[in-house]
């Protein structure tokens, strides 16, 4: 398979990313807002950022079609990576401030099925995206593809957070499970949003 053909196979699953992670963001927002779960809700927040960097990948890979032998980030997408590196590392403080209010007032969620099925049906689509992603990153020797696809790795990650602290409410009602699910996605937050501003310092094609 030539390139043009990989590159338009690497911007379908680049615009897959894009349709599933709005409709994950929208879904975890409603459900830990009316739920009253920081963990699903901080979940809900982060898969926006993460579609603002969906955004950036699709352009990107749509740029580099139309001129392959460029060695520049665009000025966009270095701004975007800024954008995206400080979104995260603010979510990953109000990640921990939610933690800690948590502990203190001893809030725990009315539900968590909804965290459950969210998180089972992210983890199913982001290991299939992830695998795809991979491929065609080695395929191409595109270094910004194979970042792309560690990112997918940590929102697969955050979703076993999610799952894990849901499960473990579920069933026995452990208050501060809730708190620790915040601590584990403030934990990749800070960690996803330090590598995006790093990359945006360099000028080679990488992002996320």
């Amino acid at each position: 398979m030539d390139n043009q053909k990989l590159y338009k196979k690497a911007y379908y699953f680049a615009t897959l990313t894009i349709i599933f992670t709005f409709i994950e963001a929208g879904i975890s927002i409603y459900f830990g807002y009316s739920d009253e779960s920081f963990t699903l809700l901080g979940f809900g927040i982060d898969s926006i950022i993460e579609l603002a960097s969906a955004f950036g990948v699709a352009y990107m890979i749509r740029r580099i079609q139309e001129n392959p032998k460029s060695k520049n980030r665009h000025h966009f997408e270095k701004n975007a990576l800024q954008i995206i590196g400080y979104g995260l590392i603010l979510l990953a403080i109000g990640l921990v401030i939610s933690s800690l209010y948590n502990i203190f007032t001893q809030h725990k969620p009315e539900a968590t099925l909804s965290g459950i099925f969210i998180s089972i049906s992210s983890i199913a689509v982001m290991y299939y995206l992830m695998i795809n992603k991979e491929e065609l990153g080695k395929q191409l020797s595109n270094e910004a593809i194979l970042a792309d696809a560690d990112c997918t790795k940590v929102c697969i990650y955050m979703s076993v957070i999610v799952l894990v602290s849901s499960v473990v409410y579920h069933f026995t009602n452990f208050i501060y499970i809730d708190a620790i699910g915040c601590l584990g996605l403030a934990y990749f937050c800070y960690k996803e949003g330090k590598e995006a501003l790093e990359n945006a310092k360099n000028d080679t094609h990488c992002t996320c």
